[in-house]
């Protein structure tokens, strides 16, 4: 509850409100009354979920390119915004290696961009730059990275994050020293959920092959990653940004993802989606191992989540099996042409009931 107060007519401005991640951001958001200005390039596949859910709608839009310095000050001077959450990104890995240049000029230069209007601001209090687990340097060690582990990501997209937090770090030390505003990374882990239609992604490339009715192809069934459902790193987002904003002692580097449990294969995770698929729908999926001579991809990731769990109080409420159930129900929804809005506001109030659940239980312990 004391988040929903927080939020209500609070300006938050999101990078990246188009994307699968930002959209699920942006509902959330509305549900608590914020008012949330979006700045973007168009949405990144089609079909995609910033339009299936209409919330554009909602929310004031602006389509633009994170790298459009001028542009994108414009909309800081027009909003005033006092939170800013910091999304936009080329995200994924194998397009990397495909468009190097770009990734960095979006990831590392837009950050930069991103940091230089804010530091312009006169509302701004709180900023939050979401990375990835990946901007460490990979060991393939079998216990989780903490936040002061070495950062130095290995392939372009991974390495761009990298510098997107030295950049963000170098920021703080330099304009952001006096507290004027807090400023905090988020290094979140693998996330699942209904929406995501991105090329070279577990789920959606099973949602793909339902639809062409063929088995799904996994290119490393033995990688092991953090998987988490969106909602979790979303509600974390908005925790941190929300402490941070109300005492800056807050500001720091947090990892965010599943408890070890749901540190599993991709093997696992393809299998489990599977079975929950196949129990509850006439399209049959099954998958099988292929590998494509693709570029190199880690094979052992996990996150050490103990200081946001201290500090905070967080912790993961949904394991990766019911993350995997809530996005085989969104995909059966979005195949038989149901109002995904709905859907997803529906989702948003069970992980609020979750949190309630926990809170209450916690409590009385």
């Amino acid at each position: 509850m004391e988040l929903k107060e927080f939020y209500r007519g609070k300006k938050v401005l999101i990078t990246g409100h188009t994307g699968f991640k930002g959209t699920w951001m942006c509902h959330v958001l509305r549900e608590m009354g914020a008012e949330i200005a979006g700045y973007a390039l168009q949405p990144p596949t089609n079909p995609n979920l910033f339009e299936l859910s209409g919330i554009e709608r909602d929310i004031y839009s602006v389509l633009g390119d994170i790298r459009d310095l001028p542009r994108l000050q414009q909309v800081f001077e027009e909003f005033q915004p006092e939170i800013v959450i910091h999304m936009a990104a080329q995200p994924i890995v194998r397009e990397s290696y495909k468009k190097p240049v770009y990734t960095y000029e979006v990831n590392v230069m837009g950050t930069v961009n991103v940091l230089e209007c804010v530091r312009r601001s006169s509302s701004v209090k709180s900023f939050l730059n979401v990375t990835t687990d990946k901007v460490y340097k990979n060991k393939e060690w079998e216990w989780g990275y903490r936040e002061n582990e070495e950062l130095n990501g290995y392939d372009p997209y991974s390495n761009s994050k990298s510098c997107s937090e030295l950049v963000t770090e170098s920021y703080k030390n330099s304009f952001f020293a006096d507290r004027r505003v807090a400023v905090s990374t988020a290094r979140a882990g693998n996330v699942i959920g209904g929406g995501d239609f991105a090329a070279d992604r577990i789920i959606p490339d099973c949602l793909r092959a339902v639809e062409k009715g063929c088995d799904a192809i996994i290119r490393n069934p033995l990688s092991t990653r953090p998987y988490q459902h969106v909602l979790e790193p979303v509600f974390a987002y908005l925790l941190i940004a929300q402490k941070q904003y109300l005492d800056t002692s807050y500001a720091g580097n947090y990892n965010i993802g599943p408890d070890e449990a749901s540190c599993v294969t991709t093997g696992e995770i393809v299998s489990t989606f599977c079975r929950l698929w196949n129990d509850s729908s006439e399209k049959k999926l099954n998958w099988r191992t292929e590998g494509d001579g693709g570029p190199h991809e880690a094979n052992f990731l996990k996150l050490d989540c103990s200081k946001i769990k201290s500090r905070f109080g967080w912790r993961p409420l949904w394991d990766y099996e019911q993350a995997i159930e809530k996005t085989a129900e969104w995909m059966r929804e979005y195949l038989r042409g149901a109002d995904m809005k709905t859907v997803m506001l529906k989702q948003i109030q069970e992980y609020w009931e979750k949190i309630d659940q926990w809170i209450q239980n916690t409590t009385h312990s």
